[in-house]
Formats: C-alpha cells, structure tokens, sequence
C-alpha cells in the first residue's frame, strides 16, 4: 500500500495557468467571440492572474471581465484523463476552452473542475477563455452575490469591487478514475483512538473493480485499503478509519499541534489512477451553553475578529497570515473569528501549525435577495467539504447580522441596531424575516448535514427576546454605539443570556497614518475635510464626536490620540467584565476588530501595515492568562464612600499558590489606603478576593492600584476614575 501511495509523486499539482493572460471588460460583441480561438486579442490588456482586475486602469470600473489564455499541453496518456481546476473565481464565471463551453461557476470561495480529456485530446496548442462577472449591488439589502465584507462591510471601501481569478487554475491529470471532492472529518478523538470519516465522489470513466487506499501517519503510516465496484460515472462513497493512540492536536495555550498526512489512491488492476491528500489533527470539540471544550479540557475563548487580510485576497501570502496569527497569539488570545468572509487555504493552514482555534463565517452579512438560497445552501456544502478537516475551525455561522442594512461605512447604523441600546431593542432582532427565519435555518442544516462534528449557530449578533427565539452570540457595543462600559455590568445581572459568548464590541480610532492625515486636511485642524473622514476613510464621525469632541482636541495629533485612547479604554474595560463572567455566563468574547486591510478608521488595533494603536497595549494585558481586575468601569464617582470588588481571573492549567494580593487606593487630599490579601487560586478560575471601602471625599482624580504576586506569578492593574 505505501509503495502505490508513494507512487503518486506531485501528480495533485498539475500545470499551473497562473501567470499573464488576456483581458478586457466586458462587451456584448466581444462576449460572444471569447471562445473563438482565431481571434485575435493581441490588443487586449496584459494582466497577471491570480489578481483581480480592478488593480488594472482599464478594467477598474469594470463588472464583467473576459479573460484568454493560450498554452500549450503535451499529449495525453492512453486511458488518462484531464481535468481545468478553477480554485477561486469571484463570483460568476463561464468558460470556454477551445471554443467548446465547459460550464459555470458560481461563489468566490467554491473549488470547481471540469473534464478536458476530449477537448484537449487533437492538438498541443489550446486556448482557455473565461467570462468573470462580479456586479456591484444596487440595493445592498437584497444582495444576491454571496460575497459576505468583500461586497458590505463598514471596515472596507464598497467601491472596490472583489472581481477577479483571486487563486490558482491549472490542469490536472489523471488515469480512469478521479477522486473528486474528497472530505475528511474526525468523528472523535481521546487518548485511546481516534475515528476519522472520509468521503468522496469517484468519477469513473470505466465500469471496474477498483482498491481505495488510505494511509494517514506522521512517520509510520496506518494503512487502509479497500476493494469496490464502480460503476460508469460519479460513485459516492464514504468508509472510516481509527487511528489508535493518537497524538492530540490542541489549541497552542493547552498543549502541542501534531497533524497527520491523510492521502487517498484510488488502484485499478495494480496501477495508480489518482491521489489525494489533506492534513488533519486529531482532536474532539464540544461547545456546551457557549462555554468550548477540546479534547475534553474546557478553555475560555479569548478571540478577535478577522476581517480580509488585504483588500486583494489574490495577494495575501502565506508569511500574512503567519504574521497576523503569530500578532494575536502575543496578544494572548486564541480564538480568531474569520469575519463574514471565507480566506485563502493558507490561513486555515497556518492555524493548524500555530494551534489557533478558528471560528468561521459563511460570507453572508446583513441583507439579502431571496433568490440566493439555493445557491447558499449549495455554498455552505462546499464550504464544509473544501475546510472541514481543518482541525483549528471549531463552529460554523452561517450569517452576519441578518438584518436590512444599505449603509456605507460611516453613516450611522440607526436602521440596523434599533435606538440606544442597539441590539437590545432593535425590533429587528424580535420580529420574523425571510433572512433570519427562512435563509439562516436552511445554510445551518447545510452546515450540520455536511458536519455532524463541530457547532453551528444560524446567525451572529441575533439577541434573545421571545421564548421561541433563543438568540445565539451577541454584539455589544457600549461605550460606543449604546450605553457606558459599567452598564455592562447591571445588564449581565439582569440577561445573564446575552453575554454567553459575545463575538463583537469595541470602538472606533484613527490610525497615525499620514495618508489619512492628508487626505481629510488635517493641517487646516479643526477645520478638517469631515467628508473624506467619512465617504473615504469610513469614520463615523458622530460617534468619534460624541466620545472625543475635536473641538476640544489641541491638534490633529491630539485628536488621533485622544480616539486611540477612548478605544483602549473601551476594549480594556469590556474584556476585565467579560473574563470576571467566565463561565457563569460568558464562554469568551471576540474584539471588533484586529487590523485593517487598507487604510481605513475602524475599530481595529492594526492599522493596514500592523502599526499598532493605543488599544493593542490594552488588548495584550487585558487577556494576560492571570489578571487582577477591579470593578471600577465606570467613568467617575461622586465623593463619598464606595464598595469596589477585586476578582483575580486565572487561565493557568495549574494553581496559584502562596500569592499575596497588595492593594492602595489614592483619593484627593486624603491618606492611601492599603489592603493586604495572601491565598492561592484554583486553575482556570474566577475569584473574588476582597471587597474594600473606598472613601473619596475631595473631587480630583483617584486612582487604585493593584498588584498580586507568587512564585511564579506577577500581576499588576490601575484605575485611574474621577471623583465628582
């Protein structure tokens, strides 16, 4: 079995397309010639593909783009059989090879392949010719291309349009019988064994008796063969194979991330057809009430979103994504949330290697036209096959905020979050909708039918209101869009519910980037161009107004600062109240949102080259794995005595032992107090140490200063609050 295995060689990459090719925009006349092969395209632009077309002057306004390949092929073996793999075409294609119609393709994420064996079988020289279509919406809360923030996002610019051969095409080879669409799940793994389901559809060009071999090893391989009968066609077939004594894949904070190389053959008569292959870990996950479990060990999920890595997904490499998940570890966290959008494989890769816990999007947000459902169930199939022995995805979402939204970035979300307390009162959230209802519950059991092995949730950001309708994550914007950071606290008390997993807050910021600065005037400051702030850079300057008036600021500089400064402390505040909840209710959080993919105000921590802002510092010690936190969230207190509780939150797997907790409150005009407290901390606990009186009689600034220390930990905290 390992020598017919080994036998395979690079036969899965096959010839690779990607490199110049022929385009123009979209014309009738030019349409209905695309697959002529005596025409002649001399005069059409020289573009580089993968790539989308608006990077080109000629075609950057465009919405439908032809494009032309010649190559050349040798000959075809007897009884082989070839194959066009289109690996990410955004978001409709129809190609050509030849002058023969080969099909379409639709959805930007989706693996496509077509049968060339009789079109490429009485020449050398061949032309491909595709017809890319990515229309712009009109009216963008009925959307009908499944593009997810690359189309409706409010942190990128909505006149980039995604459009594009944005991944590889190439040609594939193989003997009679061709593994298509090849699926791997881990059932369940512990130490003992770990059972893995693979499946497959066989394109058989013969009716035959065929071996199925499966090896899955790290050195020694366990090996798996099996005899069938394929009948002329597609045959669907799936089996099972266990794995005994695993090594475990964990998430980087619980342990190691060993994978396994899982490759498939298919054999006739002693011969190799075809061969695939997928890199899977071994791990079980459990996602009871939002609180997460991997391989039985329970973790609180400490997450940020993920928008597109770059505005071009056709130029993401592999290092970006290395470097942005290697930037959120040494933040301390390890969830990402792949927001409303599906990334290029390396990010998932990456993952794996870096033990990342992954929580993914289908690309749908906000509103769409109901001609879409089909093609999303069909999507979200897909999305399964292609990603689902990824062992770092651990729960699938089916949609963003399933409400009607036709905003740009800037302008307010009035329509989407209701009045003051967003979410919590939108009648968006309460009343039934053809998205919500119909369109999100018919993408989840895609999902659940296709994975029987991880979570899914039908929507993001969907409140509990009614009795029939339970609610899922929850998007919490206080201190920016509704409310004070402390509201969140007496909210807890009262719907404990919303705060089982909260999955977006935060607030905006300006970068220190002098585009920007530029751009929106910001030498004639105050007077500054607050059109481009807002049609260009996406700020919503109400909000920035409401919480950092500039009128108030010295300077543009100071005005920059005082936003980052604003952002850090809502980030810091929201994350102290949501690790004091851990577990009773909140299983984790993700932030709002981890960098930018171009030059953008949005509420990342990562301007569009990774330069951080003032919120990243906090983002870091916010999520330490021990923290020493105090209830002081609110913005000032009047003068007299207060109550304040200190919690010490550990994520350690090992107690604290012999720790000494040191606390000093200063108030104006008055002598420090200081408290003293010495015990140890459970693993993975939440506890509260002491309950201290602070008396502030004087108006001024107060300040409480924190610090715990033990043998093998050093944790310090300070408040800084207004006294009135």
């Amino acid at each position: 079995v390992s020598k017919i295995v080994s036998r395979l060689g690079d036969t899965e990459r096959g010839i690779s397309l990607s490199g110049a090719w022929k385009a123009l925009a979209g014309e009738d006349a030019a349409r209905r010639h695309i697959g002529d092969v005596h025409l002649d395209d001399s005069g059409w632009s020289d573009v580089e593909v993968p790539g989308l077309w608006r990077s080109h002057d000629t075609l950057s306004e465009a919405e439908s783009v032809l494009y032309r390949r010649h190559f050349n092929l040798g000959a075809l073996p007897e009884g082989g059989r070839r194959w066009l793999a289109v690996d990410g075409l955004c978001y409709q294609g129809d190609i050509w090879l030849n002058g023969a119609y080969l099909g379409d393709t639709e959805g930007y994420f989706v693996e496509h392949s077509f049968e060339i064996s009789e079109v490429t079988s009485g020449a050398s020289e061949h032309l491909l010719a595709i017809e890319a279509n990515c229309l712009n919406p009109s009216d963008r809360t009925e959307k009908r291309n499944i593009t997810g923030v690359l189309q409706h996002s409010d942190a990128l610019d909505h006149g980039l349009n995604p459009g594009g051969i944005w991944r590889d095409i190439r040609i594939e080879q193989s003997g009679p019988v061709k593994i298509d669409d090849l699926r791997v799940l881990v059932l369940e793994a512990d130490n003992d064994r770990a059972i893995i389901k693979l499946g497959a559809n066989l394109d058989s060009a013969v009716t035959a008796t065929v071996e199925v071999v499966t090896a899955i090893g790290r050195g020694d391989k366990i090996e798996h063969q099996q005899e069938l009968v394929l009948a002329r066609g597609r045959n669907e077939i799936e089996w099972h194979v266990a794995v005994e004594e695993p090594d475990l894949w964990w998430p980087f904070a619980l342990g190691d991330q060993p994978l396994y190389d899982t490759e498939v053959a298919v054999v006739i008569a002693g011969e190799l057809s075809d061969k695939k292959s997928r890199r899977i870990g071994l791990r079980s996950f459990e996602l009871r009430n939002w609180i997460a479990s991997v391989n039985g060990e329970r973790i609180y999920l400490k997450g940020s979103n993920f928008g597109p890595c770059d505005s071009d997904l056709s130029k993401v490499s592999e290092g970006d994504y290395r470097r942005d998940l290697m930037l959120a570890k040494n933040a301390n966290l390890n969830l990402v949330r792949v927001h409303g959008h599906v990334a290029h494989p390396y990010l998932y890769q990456q993952a794996d290697e870096l033990g990342m816990l992954l929580f993914q999007d289908f690309p749908l947000q906000w509103g769409y036209s109901r001609a879409i459902r089909n093609q999303a169930t069909r999507q979200a199939t897909a999305l399964v096959h292609q990603l689902g022995h990824h062992p770092s995805i651990v729960l699938w979402n089916a949609h963003n905020e399933p409400f009607p939204y036709n905003g740009k970035p800037g302008q307010p979300k009035d329509q989407l979050h209701g009045s003051t307390f967003g979410a919590l009162t939108s009648v968006n959230h309460q009343l039934p909708s053809w998205n919500r209802s119909v369109l999100d519950r018919a993408v989840k059991r895609s999902l659940e039918k296709a994975d029987t092995t991880r979570p899914s949730i039908a929507h993001s950001g969907v409140a509990p209101h009614l009795p029939q309708l339970d609610g899922t994550d929850s998007h919490l914007w206080f201190g920016w869009e509704h409310g004070d950071i402390g509201d969140l606290n007496v909210l807890a008390s009262r719907i404990p519910r919303l705060f089982r997993f909260v999955s977006e807050f935060g607030a905006q910021a300006l970068p220190t980037d002098p585009k920007i600065a530029e751009a929106c005037d910001a030498n004639n400051f105050p007077h500054i161009d607050t059109e481009a702030l807002t049609n260009e850079f996406g700020a919503q300057l109400e909000l920035l107004e409401q919480h950092t008036p500039i009128n108030k600021a010295d300077n543009w500089d100071d005005w920059v600062h005082q936003t980052q400064l604003r952002q850090a402390e809502v980030l810091r505040h929201t994350i102290e109240i949501l690790r004091t909840l851990k577990y009773r209710p909140t299983g984790g959080f993700c932030q709002f949102l981890f960098a930018d993919a171009l030059p953008f105000i949005s509420c990342s921590v990562l301007d569009h080259r990774r330069r951080p802002k003032k919120a990243w510092d906090a983002l870091s010690a916010a999520n330490r794995p021990v923290i020493v936190v105090a209830d002081l969230h609110r913005n000032a207190l009047t003068a007299k005595q207060h109550q304040c509780v200190i919690h010490v939150v550990s994520d350690l797997r090992t107690s604290i032992d012999n720790a000494t907790l040191t606390v000093e409150w200063r108030a104006p005009a008055m002598q420090p107090q200081r408290w003293m407290f010495a015990g140890g901390f459970e693993p993975d606990s939440v506890t509260k140490v002491a309950e201290p009186i602070l008396v502030a009689d004087n108006p001024g600034t107060a300040s409480l200063s924190l610090e715990l220390k033990g043998p093998e930990v050093h944790a310090v905290n300070q408040y800084q609050i207004k006294v009135c």
